[in-house]
């Protein structure tokens, strides 16, 4: 947290201070947008969902009564627009990674300066795990990007999706195995090689 004094901050932004809610949609623009690709899988969708995790910033930001992380209450607004948005579209179930408004962009992951064939490697386990995670089931994303991508713990995963904490660890075990046996055979492949 880049904010010094974020409960001022906020308190501010509820009294409708301009530069306050400047301050607050700066400081987790980004974060709000990587966790909303990471979840819609589309950059239209991710961008709309940023928007209206935004707006409803705005309108319920003097809900937020600071028993939780002022980010923990971001994630349930987005991870809620999310869930939202996938129900209101059944088409997100199957993206075609041959798509380039669904490839991950550059910004919602960290850049590696590594030598060439690193890159490259990385790159290739980037897409296929990208197409992976792109086939679960969107409240499994939801807890996968969450819990493993975000790093969030397990307990502000239930509190955000008001789950309990045993609900987050099944779904997230059944997330991690849908993934490895998605990437099983990628490996098996490179044992072979």
């Amino acid at each position: 947290m880049s904010i010094e004094n974020e409960p001022e901050v906020i308190d501010r932004a509820k009294r409708g201070d301009p530069d306050a809610i400047t301050l607050l949609v700066n400081e987790y623009a980004n974060t709000i947008y990587r966790f909303a690709f990471n979840v819609c899988r589309n950059q239209d969708r991710a961008e709309h969902t940023t928007q209206e995790t935004f707006v409803s910033l705005l309108r319920k930001l003097d809900q937020f009564d600071n028993r939780s992380k002022f980010s923990t209450w971001l994630y349930t607004i987005v991870s809620n627009h999310c869930l939202m948005l996938a129900r209101g579209s059944k088409a997100d179930r199957h993206v075609s990674i041959d798509d380039e408004d669904n490839e991950l962009p550059e910004s919602a992951l960290g850049v590696s300066e590594a030598d060439p064939h690193v890159i490259a490697e990385q790159s290739d386990l980037r897409r296929y795990l990208d197409e992976a995670i792109g086939k679960l089931a969107q409240e499994y994303r939801v807890v996968f990007t969450l819990r493993d991508i975000e790093g969030l713990s397990t307990e502000e995963v239930a509190e955000i999706l008001d789950l309990s904490v045993p609900a987050v660890k099944s779904r997230l075990h059944r997330a991690r195995a849908f993934l490895r046996n998605e990437l099983a055979p990628l490996f098996q492949e490179h044992d072979h090689d």
